[in-house]
């Protein structure tokens, strides 16, 4: 691994208020924040926590499918993961006869071990710095174009450093906001196995009502299993061996206490600490109270069904669960950056840079320039979320979205015969995978609706030209829903996506005109079509300029804090943070505990409903108190769950809490409801990670599961 004198300065110089505070890169800790662990309760070395030329703590965290983190746990390469983020391969290993959602399901040997398809586990090999030849290809370029051309460059060295073969994957990531760029490179298993999860009743145990709250009681994990064939990537293969790993965490059950050592390991998705007044505001005032109100739509169509029919729920459940994390997210993150203040806070911040920017030219007349580039943008950023969480939030719309590439293989000569042939090839293989999750009733009500609130909420002057016209000429007055209705029945009746003899005749004769006037088609040409052709580029344009003064601004922050530590905006690349288990009082006179037991699972029980039901064998060994060696004794009761100050976001989702022996005691799952400001601003009294409990983990494999044989895998310190 390259370390360049830029590449250290860099990451030594920029600025951390709090020790809670920050995602840090492992490989680059610096000296003061290595001390800060060590103060709060860290017993390893630096060299235990990453090393290049030795097994070590990061050889043991992994990207888990394409967002979410998971740990390896035993030397048979064991995978310790979120429920949810194992919902989607536990849904599709699923029948209505075998719900092992609803049930849940262990395998007691390695044959009973379910395939989960189009799943990988990744492990990070190496990283270099190329912030010098990235810079040195960009210079010169500004705006959409230099956008443009870091997304080549970015395409270009990830092909570059990836080798298939090997199971190599490259992914070049910016950091601070474009003013670094290190090269990750994976090596990706795609033979991953499904081991075993709790019923659903335990792994999403509150649902809705719960999400991003605490007091929290769910069981949110699942456990699955690397293959490969002489220890290196492999497609799926019966005669394939669990991978032996470099390195595997040991599992605590000792338990915790308020105020211990906690650290997390994982892949945090994104954040925008460095976020601007400007853009705070064009959040809380359109983006998010335009998402929620249109998922909110999306939930109710689908649940309207899954109540029908127990296929339907399971054909629908991951859907569900994704649209429903973060419909609640968005609802918290808007309320919560206007209770503490975010955008006053930020422009007092901005205030201080402007005046310590006076004189300098580079940086005079940025706040300027932003405030007029966001002023350009604002009357469009409505419809931008109308278009991808409204009319795209259609199953069926979303799919014809993709035959726009199609489209233009056919009717230009831009591309070769094996191209379109590939392309055509594409599309079948997606209506497949479109037509074995679609649920017509829920999709035909998303879309009717999408597109009535669509007339009603976007302005006029946006509309696709001659659309709602034609609709109201051939399906009835615009104010009533039953032209909607009218309308997208005859577009899901008619559209040759349903019809396989059509689609069938359309892919053999490959004739445009025959896509360019089927209903679903003429559809996306009205709004995406019209979106892409006419918004897209002045959003192309408006995220340029902001890309660009972001990065001019963080390069001005930097030089104005004069030598202060930075960490870098969360960005799916390994990070740790640390802390402490710590309780926390949300508002006045209330104070809540960092832990919660079996006791309040049993409170909050409520026999058949949805989100609070439990099987009768689990409400058997929780009343009888059967929790073997994995009892708080302290408590004389089992602990589900506990809460840090870690600074975690989406992606750590399954991310080990370690303790300060680097001995596994959680997995990250959730935030709290009071600090979902926390990918804009992070709120070092608020903020806490919500963790499942490795003793209600083990508990259910071992107990209520039966699953001996996984616990005998496991390092357990006691």
């Amino acid at each position: 691994m390259k370390k360049t004198g830029f590449l250290i300065l860099l990451c030594l110089t920029l600025l951390k208020t709090q020790a809670d505070e920050g995602m840090w890169l492992p490989m680059l800790l610096g000296q003061q924040v290595y001390d800060d662990m060590v103060k709060r309760g860290l017993k390893l070395t630096k060299e235990q926590l990453y090393s290049i030329n030795k097994s070590s703590l990061k050889d043991a965290i992994v990207i888990f499918g394409t967002g979410c983190t998971g740990e390896i746990v035993s030397a048979e390469g064991l995978v310790f993961t979120n429920h949810h983020c194992g919902y989607s391969a536990i849904a599709a290993a699923s029948t209505v006869d075998h719900n092992y959602l609803k049930d849940g399901y262990w395998a007691y040997t390695r044959e009973q071990e379910i395939p989960a398809k189009n799943l990988s586990v990744s492990f990070l090999e190496k990283i270099e710095d190329l912030t010098k030849q990235v810079d040195s290809a960009l210079t010169g370029f500004s705006g959409a174009e230099r956008y443009k051309k870091q997304t080549e460059l970015i395409t270009e060295w990830n092909a570059k450093y990836s080798d298939t073969a090997q199971g190599l994957e490259a992914k070049l990531s910016p950091l601070f906001k474009g003013n670094q760029f290190l090269l990750f490179v994976y090596r990706v298993y795609k033979d991953v196995r499904f081991v075993g999860a709790a019923p659903e009743s335990v792994g999403s145990f509150g649902g809705d009502t719960d999400n991003w709250e605490w007091p929290r009681h769910t069981g949110d994990f699942s456990v699955f299993r690397v293959y490969g064939k002489d220890g290196k990537p492999a497609i799926y293969n019966a005669g394939n061996q669990p991978l032996k790993p470099k390195y595997f965490l040991p599992v605590s059950i000792k338990g915790l206490k308020d105020g211990d050592y906690a650290m997390i390991y994982g892949y945090p998705g994104s954040t925008n600490r460095y976020e601007t007044s400007y853009g705070v505001k064009l959040k809380t005032d359109i983006e998010n109270p335009t998402r929620v109100e249109l998922r909110e739509m999306r939930l109710k169509a689908m649940m309207e069904q899954m109540k029908k029919d127990p296929a339907t729920r399971l054909k629908l459940a991951s859907s569900y669960k994704a649209v429903a994390n973060y419909w609640k997210f968005y609802e918290g993150e808007a309320l919560q950056l206007k209770k503490y203040s975010v955008y006053e806070q930020k422009q007092k911040d901005e205030g201080a840079f402007q005046q310590w920017a006076k004189g300098k030219s580079e940086y005079e007349s940025l706040f300027t320039d932003w405030g007029k580039a966001y002023e350009a943008w604002r009357p469009y950023e409505e419809l931008r979320w109308y278009i991808s969480e409204g009319i795209l939030g259609s199953p069926l719309v979303s799919f014809g979205s993709t035959l726009t590439k199609l489209e233009r293989a056919l009717v230009t000569r831009d591309y070769k015969p094996e191209e379109v042939k590939k392309i055509l090839e594409e599309a079948d293989a997606k209506r497949t995978a479109f037509l074995a999750t679609e649920d017509k009733a829920s999709d035909q009500k998303i879309m009717a609706t999408a597109t009535r609130m669509f007339y009603e909420n976007i302005d006029r002057n946006q509309h696709p030209s001659g659309f709602f016209e034609s609709l109201k000429a051939n399906y009835g007055d615009l104010k009533e829903e039953s032209s909607y209705r009218n309308y997208v029945a005859s577009v899901f009746n008619n559209t040759f996506v349903f019809n396989d003899a059509k689609w069938k005749d359309f892919m053999q004769k490959q004739d445009a005109t025959t896509l360019q006037n089927d209903p679903l088609f003429l559809y996306v040409a009205a709004f995406v079509k019209n979106y892409d052709s006419k918004y897209y580029p002045l959003f192309q344009q408006f995220n340029g300029k902001n890309n660009d003064l972001g990065r001019l601004y963080l390069k001005g922050v930097m030089q104005q804090n004069g030598g202060k530590k930075m960490y870098p905006d969360a960005t799916f690349t390994m990070r740790v943070s640390f802390g402490n288990v710590k309780s926390y009082s949300p508002k006045d006179a209330v104070k809540l505990d960092y832990v919660c037991t079996m006791s309040g699972v049993l409170e909050k029980y409520i026999p058949g409903d949805r989100e609070f039901d439990l099987t009768p064998k689990f409400l058997d060994l929780a009343r009888k108190k059967d929790f073997g060696r994995y009892i708080d004794k302290s408590r004389n009761d089992l602990v589900v769950t506990f809460i840090t100050n870690n600074d975690i976001t989406g992606g750590n989702s399954g991310s080990p809490v370690l303790n300060g022996n680097g001995e596994l005691i959680g997995l990250a799952f959730d935030g709290n409801y009071e600090a979902l400001s926390h990918k804009i601003a992070f709120n070092k009294d608020m903020n806490r990670t919500i963790c499942v409990d490795i003793r209600y983990v083990l508990w259910c494999i071992d107990k209520l599961g039966g699953a001996a044989n996984i616990i005998k895998e496991l390092k357990v310190v006691q």
